[in-house]
């Protein structure tokens, strides 16, 4: 997608389908193993697959807890490994821990225990809380359909204590937020609302409305129009936030999980992500990115069902397409 306009230039959905089966009415037979098939091969998972965000939404989460001045770009936590909370304990994926962790290296590692920090708060640091945590994702559009001009858009899911207070009688704790925090627990989103999001960090904090199409054509009067569509909102959060998160996006490149960018011949800035959903599969795989890093105009989403991690086997993937990108757009 372009971050400065939504324009949608790929969307890929797999196992996907030959379209031209339906061109004219499509078989009975055929029609019934795409409709059996159990992969789904005719559903869209870009707009209508709801999964646990994982690492990607630490993206929002940091804007947030930035935009709120519950940190700076300075405030730094001491990761150990995890946290306890009572007999609870909230781990990192690094035994031992990080040492200390700022906005840049939390990004660019991806280290819990700093969004635990900055989201629930931990002894005498004070975080988001459940109420602010929320309203941003919600400010980022999750929870929300993105609006893009085509049927089968899910919305997402942005969990919240009423809603588990009525739906399982039982009351929010501490480690809902935590979880919350690092885009687990109950939190579903699109691989869209995912590209949405690094949209507005890409293009100073400006929330845009995702869109195939380019030009209407009127053969008759002989006129097309061009599509150019409004954002949905500016200044979701400052320019000067989103600044700090690019840059620790671009940290995340230089010195942490997305270092496979650096074979690029451009700059960039991404954020990897490993979503846990089931006890018994594989997690979902996921990678976001945008690219030039000076002046960003393409952002890339990938997720992997039960891929595994997203810093292994997404990023690969987005690597690959960026340098087909870059060699033939950015070289013209």
């Amino acid at each position: 997608m372009n971050p400065q306009n939504g324009e949608i230039l790929a969307m890929v959905s797999w196992p996907s389908f030959d379209n031209n089966l339906f061109s004219g009415g499509i078989k009975t037979d055929e029609y019934q193993k795409l409709i059996n098939n159990p992969d789904k091969p005719l559903f869209n998972r870009v707009i209508g697959g709801t999964y646990p965000s994982g690492s990607v939404a630490k993206f929002v989460v940091a804007a947030a807890a930035l935009q709120e001045g519950i940190i700076t770009a300075e405030t730094s936590v001491l990761s150990v490994g995890g946290i306890y909370v009572g007999k609870w304990f909230f781990k990192d994926w690094k035994v031992g821990g990080h040492g200390r962790t700022n906005v840049f290296s939390a990004i660019a590692s991806s280290v819990n225990t700093f969004f635990y920090y900055i989201g629930g708060g931990y002894k005498d640091f004070e975080g988001l809380g459940i109420e602010r945590l929320t309203k941003y994702m919600r400010i980022f559009n999750l929870g929300e359909k993105t609006g893009i001009d085509l049927p089968g858009e899910d919305t997402g899911f942005v969990p919240s204590p009423d809603w588990k207070k009525q739906t399982k009688n039982e009351i929010w704790y501490i480690g809902d937020t935590y979880n919350l925090s690092i885009g687990q627990g109950d939190l579903l989103v699109t691989p869209l609302q995912v590209a949405e999001w690094t949209a507005a960090i890409a293009n100073d904090g400006n929330l845009v409305t995702p869109h195939l199409n380019y030009q209407i054509e009127d053969p008759i009067k002989n006129i097309n129009t061009t599509v150019n569509l409004p954002f949905k909102k500016t200044g979701i959060v400052s320019a000067e936030t989103a600044n700090t998160i690019r840059k620790a996006a671009q940290s995340c490149v230089t010195n942490g999980s997305c270092r496979l960018l650096t074979t690029l011949p451009f700059t960039s800035g991404g954020k990897t992500g490993t979503a846990q959903w089931s006890s018994t599969k594989d997690t979902h795989a996921w990678f976001t990115a945008f690219a030039p890093y000076e002046n960003p105009k393409i952002v890339i989403t990938v997720l992997i069902e039960e891929g595994g991690e997203g810093g292994i086997v997404s990023i690969p993937i987005a690597r690959d397409w960026l340098m087909w990108w870059g060699k033939k757009y950015l070289t013209q």
